[in-house]
């Protein structure tokens, strides 16, 4: 089986506009939000930046034990220490299950966001538990991937190959179903799963049921239209965007044939891959190359279900997650995931 081929040139990205081009509205509630933000804590992330950036989220991000995981004993919470990657170190899965379910439960394979740059498996775990894990009865995998500039592609992506391959592979003593592993993230780690369904599926498994794409960073170019329209307007510009990626690619960012592995938006071919759920912002950079990677499953004959949700910008259901347009979002995701993981047979979905 052939893997999927990349365009000599960017092929059909639009050309950014040539003068600054009236940008969409806000949501009322995330501009007050993003008021109250202010413009120190939009400042952009440069090479000269980024160690210190790093090690500021890492010490100001909040990171629960696995006591603080367990919730008074509603989930059971295991770290595994599995095989990586040919020549690479062991990769940390940080595996949550809620209490007293017997198996098989189906399985979430979640990859935290961070620009490639930033973030850890611990610190997305509380929001996925409280809205999927316990209401649909999910077990919930969590991959430590090494980030960039110190571990540049392929290394986080076969990370995250490498342990879904274990996973599968132990799927009796985790308690999970094998053919009902959906694979997620949210921003680098929603362009990181993107990448390793395709990966999966040029390589032969293992398969997965659904992806869920929550505003995936997929586009190493900066070409798109909102990447220029939507820069430094809501938590993501060019500055920080270039940044991130060249830290992960180095010398191979904007390279005319870079892999698809390496930034999804490349692929040409887009069959065979399982359902999608794609979501982003009507008022942030990464909306075209998102609704774009939907088109192109549709395209090529595949399945997506596509939100684009307005006023949104990147990271809005975190900013404000009380918000009336966050709770819609979160409903949608859920609806998605319901019909996804409903078996023949089983009754009404959980």
């Amino acid at each position: 089986m052939s893997g999927p081929t990349t365009p000599p040139e960017p092929g059909g990205v639009p050309t950014p506009p040539p003068v600054p081009s009236p940008a969409p509205p806000f949501d009322p509630e995330l501009a007050v939000v993003l008021a109250a933000l202010g413009e120190g804590a939009r400042e952009p992330i440069t090479p000269d930046n980024l160690g210190a950036r790093q090690e500021r989220d890492a010490s100001a991000r909040p990171r629960p034990t696995a006591e603080d995981l367990r919730a008074d004993g509603r989930f059971e919470v295991t770290e595994f220490r599995v095989p990586g990657p040919p020549h690479g170190p062991d990769v940390t899965l940080v595996g949550v299950r809620p209490a007293g379910l017997a198996g098989p439960l189906p399985l979430l394979y979640y990859m935290h966001g961070g620009a490639m740059i930033m973030g850890n498996a611990w610190s997305v775990l509380p929001r996925i538990l409280r809205e999927w894990a316990l209401p649909l009865g999910l077990a919930v995998l969590s991959v430590e991937y090494r980030l960039a500039p110190r571990t540049e592609y392929p290394g986080p992506l076969e990370d995250c190959h490498a342990g879904l391959v274990w996973a599968a592979g132990h799927a009796a003593e985790l308690g999970i179903d094998p053919d009902r592993i959906v694979i997620g993230g949210k921003s680098a780690g929603g362009g990181l799963a993107a990448a390793l369904a395709l990966l999966a599926r040029d390589r032969g498994g293992p398969a997965a049921l659904g992806q869920l794409l929550l505003s995936p960073m997929l586009d190493d170019r900066g070409r798109t239209f909102s990447s220029h329209q939507m820069s430094g307007l809501g938590m993501w510009d060019l500055t920080s965007h270039d940044t991130a990626w060249k830290a992960l690619l180095g010398d191979r960012h904007g390279a005319a044939d870079l892999s698809p592995y390496a930034a999804p938006a490349r692929a040409t071919d887009l069959s065979r891959l399982p359902p999608a759920y794609i979501d982003t912002g009507s008022a942030e950079m990464f909306r075209d190359e998102n609704v774009a990677y939907a088109n192109a499953i549709w395209q090529a004959g595949g399945q997506a279900e596509l939100h684009v949700w307005p006023g949104a910008c990147h990271g809005f259901d975190g900013l404000a997650p009380h918000a009336v347009l966050t709770r819609d979002a979160r409903a949608a995701r859920t609806r998605w995931l319901r019909r996804l993981l409903a078996q023949p047979g089983d009754g009404p979905a959980v």
